[in-house]
């Protein structure tokens, strides 16, 4: 009636050390030796000063069907202000409660260096009061300023969301998030941001992922290109390039030869548990050492059976049928096997793990333990 049963991966209490997760068997049947991957600059590293610029804006959007914002003094006064200005006298009040088609909106875009004015960037569109969708809402027209507080866009337009919602109080879909929209190429440039990459004499080469050794050899790798002692590894994240003679004023021309350039990255051995979801994600230089692991499991039954206790006949009065529970608790240990964990190549690893069985929700603490024990050869990450 009552009966309640924790075994296995339902609810259980686990006991002993387990192992990794049938996860592993998604990882590609490769050498664990000290291997490097070939990458273009371009997708390793970026360049000092080309970047993108965040910019931002307050605006309203309009021709909501009554899913707008209901209450607030940061929509209807600017909605009032912004009729004022067009010749249209209006009191906030008179406005407030009394429409629903409006709404008011963060504008983000962002900016790449050296994009001319007239250029087109796409927008985004995010609520900040209480409205319920912008589905079917156009932006009205919405200043975009950087952290200088300079306008450098101005964005309007129809808001997109990618979702809808639909039906009435006690019946309601909704799809996707409706209060979140983007407007593809929904602000035009007004101000560009301006870099003199043709003037300067040196470079800086910014890696994306923090390595000694990458930044070593992306600096080797450009001083063979350029055929001199033009690049430095200044740390394990920036190469400095003294712009050649023969590349004086066309410093975009030798970004682009930089760019082109392959290089052995050297990635750092790593394992990356997503402890919400279970996700393992494992490097290609993890080794494990050899080592001996329990794989038990603790069963635990909780039972409780419901017993009714009538009372006697010619009972005093206010005597009641009440309900007993009666609660029991067994738990049993199943015997623990140690088993041998080893291999020198993902395919051995993941063989002797598989046969263990073990689900994901163990993986965290049989990561922290094995890397305890000084068996994991890698980062341990947990997210």
């Amino acid at each position: 009636m009552g009966n309640k049963k924790i075994n296995g991966e339902k609810s259980g209490t686990r006991a002993g050390i387990l192992v990794f997760s049938f996860i592993f068997s998604l990882l590609t049947l490769h050498t664990l030796s000290v291997t490097a991957f070939a990458e273009r600059i371009k997708d390793i590293a970026t360049f000092s000063g080309v970047r993108e610029n965040e910019l931002i804006g307050y605006g309203i959007v309009v021709g909501l069907n009554g899913t707008g914002d209901k209450d607030g003094t940061y929509i209807f006064q600017p909605f009032a202000n912004m009729l004022t200005r067009m010749g249209v006298s209006i009191n906030p009040a008179d406005v407030k409660g009394k429409t629903k088609n409006i709404a008011a909106v963060i504008v983000t875009a962002k900016l790449s260096t050296m994009v001319r004015p007239g250029s087109k960037v796409d927008v985004q569109v995010s609520s900040i009061g209480d409205a319920k969708s912008l589905q079917g809402g156009m932006l009205l027209m919405t200043p975009l300023v950087g952290p200088d507080n300079n306008t450098y866009a101005v964005a309007q337009g129809a808001v997109s969301i990618g979702g809808f919602v639909a039906g009435g109080a006690g019946a309601q879909t909704i799809k996707n998030h409706p209060n979140v929209g983007t407007i593809p190429n929904g602000a035009i440039v007004e101000r560009e941001v301006p870099v003199q990459l043709n003037s300067k004499n040196k470079l800086d080469v910014l890696l994306m992922a923090q390595d000694i050794t990458t930044a070593k050899r992306v600096a080797e790798k450009i001083n063979g290109r350029l055929g001199g002692a033009f690049a430095q590894a200044e740390g394990p994240s920036s190469i400095s390039v003294a712009v050649p003679d023969s590349f004086a004023n066309r410093v975009v021309e030798l970004m682009s030869v930089i760019e082109l350039i392959n290089v052995n990255v050297d990635m750092p051995a790593r394992v990356v548990v997503n402890e919400r979801t279970g996700t393992v994600v494992v490097g290609e230089n993890v080794v494990i050492s050899p080592v001996a692991l329990a794989h038990g499991g603790l069963t635990v039954e909780v039972k409780t059976e419901y017993q009714v206790s009538q009372p006697l006949p010619f009972a005093p009065a206010g005597a009641e049928t009440v309900t007993v529970p009666q609660k029991e608790v067994k738990a049993e240990e199943k015997r623990a096997a140690l088993t041998e964990v080893k291999g020198t190549t993902i395919g051995q690893l993941v063989k002797a793990l598989n046969a263990l069985g073990v689900s994901p929700k163990d993986m965290v603490a049989i990561l922290q333990a094995i890397k305890t024990a000084g068996s994991l050869k890698a980062d341990l990450v947990i997210m």
